[in-house]
């Protein structure tokens, strides 16, 4: 559907009006104290509500959508659609949702850290002021995954390889500026070593580029590798300690790396949304985050729950956008200006760049 479909409209055509001369003072004092009131009353959702997502089908972010489209078509009673947007890391989903109209009908799935380091790291076509925020619902830490009949059969293979043959490793992720990605540009500073960085447009095209050995390794959130694992072995994942969905697989900072990193996905709306609209979004959000069903859902694909309200979510993020320009700042590598097509054969919208 379009997210430029005609705007709500006020439906209150019908009301039994006296004729115009009978309308007393104390009535229009009356009518204009209601005013409030009766616009809390305008229907929601009067059309179907759309969801755009900025990676392709398939992949975590838009499993985790399309489990809260269904609940939030119950709590609102209305219809959702689930629109994939691929492109830049996810930028043009964001894009797109930061230009729809204000309304409510248009909602954009968000991922932490490209939320906050795309428009810092480049000229991007959304910012954070762009948006309001419905709520946080999920984290999932960053692995690092390799074919699991390949060379590779630990970090440590890794780390040695590269050293002694600096770019020879290729690495893929799910675009520039993803945690994914910037998981490579930690883990290169830590250990001193240069892997060659892959973008792709989402989870299923870096799953293919590995078990057809068109790259090395890939980095891809935990959730997404523990729930489908066949012909993979992952190496290692970033986040704080183990994970209750993998308690084998190490750590980067237990394996002597001190690099963290996850991704978050919220929901965001445009700027402007109507206080009535975006109140009732953040309403039916909690009670969706709040339900045992929907944590099922979550869990079933090894994804860990992590509610936050959109209030106190962006509040958050404010205050860590001073360090994550210092951190762009400091790696000009990070924006992917440097980069330069790859020819690997099926590959679409793809890059390669030296982080």
């Amino acid at each position: 559907m379009s997210a430029s479909d005609g705007r709500s409209t006020d439906r209150r055509e019908g009301l039994n009006r006296p004729p115009r001369a009978a309308v007393s003072r104390r009535t229009l004092l009356l009518a204009t104290l209601a005013t409030p009131a009766l616009a809390q009353t305008v229907r929601y959702p009067d059309r179907p509500i759309e969801i755009v997502v900025g990676f392709t089908a398939g992949g975590g972010t838009d499993l985790d959508a399309r489990s809260y489209g269904r609940a939030l078509e119950q709590k609102l009673g209305g219809t959702v659609v689930i629109t994939n947007r691929p492109g830049a890391g996810g930028e043009l989903a964001l894009g797109a949702v930061a230009r729809a109209r204000p309304d409510g009908h248009t909602i954009g799935t968000t991922n932490y850290p490209g939320l906050l380091t795309i428009p810092i790291e480049r000229q991007a076509q959304f910012r954070l002021d762009d948006f309001a925020p419905i709520a946080n619902l999920v984290t999932d830490p960053s692995a690092i995954t390799a074919h699991a009949n390949g060379p590779y059969k630990s970090l440590q293979d890794v780390i040695a390889r590269a050293k002694a043959a600096p770019d020879s490793i290729t690495y893929a992720s799910p675009g520039i500026g993803t945690d994914d990605h910037l998981q490579l540009v930690l883990l290169q500073e830590a250990a001193g070593i240069r892997l060659t960085h892959v973008s792709f447009q989402g989870d299923p095209q870096l799953r293919t580029a590995v078990l057809g050995r068109q790259v090395d390794l890939m980095g891809l959130n935990l959730g997404a590798v523990t729930a489908a694992p066949q012909g993979f072995r992952i190496l290692a994942q970033a986040a704080a300690s183990r994970s209750r969905f993998g308690p084998d697989i190490p750590t980067l900072k237990e394996l002597g790396y001190p690099v963290t990193m996850a991704s978050e996905r919220g929901l965001v709306v445009p700027a402007g949304t109507p206080p009535a609209v975006l109140a009732r979004l953040r309403e039916a959000t909690e009670e969706i985050a709040r339900d045992p069903e929907f944590i099922r859902a979550l869990e079933s694909r090894f994804t860990e729950p992590a509610y936050e309200p959109g209030e106190a979510w962006f509040a958050r993020l404010r205050r860590e956008e001073p360090t994550t320009a210092a951190f762009g700042s400091a790696r000009p590598g990070c924006s992917g200006a440097d980069q330069r097509p790859a020819h690997t054969p099926g590959r679409t919208d793809s890059a390669v760049i030296s982080p």
